[in-house]
């Protein structure tokens, strides 16, 4: 029966998947683009509870006619 322990001297990933995987976890994007990112999500959130007060008040309004 063949032996499958891991050497762990040995890193060598055949797949290239485990080198890969840790390239792109330790990848941070620059600040700018994280900034921009939370810009946008804030920006998200203000329009939509815009809206949702719009047709709030619309749906009142229509109701006490």
């Amino acid at each position: 029966m063949a032996n499958h322990t891991p050497n762990p001297d040995n890193n060598y990933d055949p797949a290239g998947s485990t080198q890969m995987f840790r390239a792109f976890v330790d990848e941070r994007p620059p600040a700018a683009e994280v900034q921009r990112a939370e810009t946008r999500s804030r920006t998200g959130l203000i329009v939509g509870v815009i809206v949702a007060l719009v047709v709030i008040i619309g749906v009142v309004v229509l109701a006490m006619k």
